[in-house]
């Protein structure tokens, strides 16, 4: 068993056992942005605005000594190295991207106009809003440009992934900013809102984008009410 300074539950309990590993403030954050890709040591503080590089250190530490995360180097960087899930680390991502998509029914006004965010989150909130749900039976590719990142929807055989990158002949293309395609995800506005706001834009086949947006969660769903919970 590690010796830590960190306090531990006591408890002979699943739950209690994983939250003494990842319930510290920030581990799952980094875990997050290790889950949309590998990254550097700068790469991850620069996504967390708040956390000092002593304790990232400490975090990193934590979780490559549980066997969560390792370093690996860097191609055409002898000295560099980046972080990567190893595959124990890999299990956390769908309860992750579950647990996302909880929480953004929790999301508020205020929380877009003070909180940062980024094109690499909305990347995650996709992954998040497809997770489990009915799929079309179709084989097409949905494309997403979210600021100057890009990244799509494959769908195909019953199955939806989200890709980095292009997609290779999207049916339809999406649009918009970082913030306003979380907002939509937290429901906060919708997508036709959002077009006829100029805030996104739509181009492709219409029952595409139907589909789409029943994969993503957006169709039919209940209003928030004045707490913010759906």
């Amino acid at each position: 068993m590690l010796t830590s300074d960190k306090r531990h539950y006591g408890q002979f309990c699943g739950l209690a056992a994983a939250l003494d590993i990842i319930g510290e403030r920030w581990t799952l954050l980094i875990v997050r942005e290790l889950i949309i890709a590998p990254a550097r040591f700068h790469e991850i503080q620069s996504h967390l605005p708040g956390i000092g590089p002593n304790l990232l250190t400490d975090r990193l530490k934590a979780l490559g000594a549980r066997g969560i995360l390792e370093a690996e180097p860097v191609p055409g960087d002898a000295r560099g190295k980046r972080y990567r899930l190893t595959p124990v680390g890999e299990q956390l991502r769908e309860p992750l991207l579950y647990f996302s998509r909880w929480g953004m029914r929790f999301l508020t006004d205020e929380d877009a106009k003070t909180g940062m965010t980024s094109s690499a989150w909305g990347f995650f909130a996709l992954q998040a809003m497809i997770q489990g749900r009915p799929v079309p039976d179709v084989r097409e590719s949905y494309e997403f440009r979210i600021d100057d990142d890009v990244f799509h929807i494959v769908v195909a055989d019953g199955k939806a992934a989200a890709q980095r990158g292009p997609a290779e002949k999207p049916v339809i293309v999406v649009r918009t900013s970082a913030e306003t395609f979380v907002r939509i995800g937290a429901e906060l506005i919708s997508p036709f809102d959002a077009v006829v706001t100029g805030g996104l834009s739509l181009e492709g086949d219409p029952a595409a984008v139907l589909r789409c947006t029943q994969l993503m969660g957006l169709s039919a769903r209940p209003e928030r009410d004045s707490t913010g919970v759906s």
